[in-house]
């Protein structure tokens, strides 16, 4: 819930409980009345466990970056130590990493390719 929400369910509550008269028997106001403490009091414990979720997001991110630019530090001595070194499996299995999928051929507008031919 958001704080608009939450000030709605809080001024509901405070009304209910003011003018219990004009609800049906059925609504039970002290079910209510707990939800909302409840809410209330787990709301703190969501707004700091999202900031420490953000914090861990952002850490992650950051070592991420820094692994990975070690990763090609090592990519690119690798390659540089030249053939002969035992590294040429390896560096070409690295390589894939940046290895483009070819493209597909663009079809023209207002024309039509069909077995190689244009129509």
């Amino acid at each position: 819930m958001g704080d608009k929400s939450r000030a709605f369910v809080s001024k509901a509550l405070e009304v209910a409980t003011q003018n219990p008269d004009f609800l049906p028997r059925s609504f039970d106001l002290e079910e209510m009345r707990k939800d909302v403490q409840l809410f209330e009091s787990m709301y703190p414990i969501v707004v700091a466990l999202t900031q420490l979720q953000e914090l861990v997001d952002d850490t992650c991110l950051a070592v991420g970056s820094e692994a990975y630019a070690a990763a090609l530090q090592v990519y690119n001595y690798a390659k540089a130590s030249g053939q002969g070194g035992g590294l040429d499996a390896v560096v070409g299995e690295m390589g894939q990493r940046f290895a483009r999928k070819p493209r597909k051929a663009k079809v023209q507008e207002g024309t039509v390719k069909s077995e190689g031919a244009t129509v």
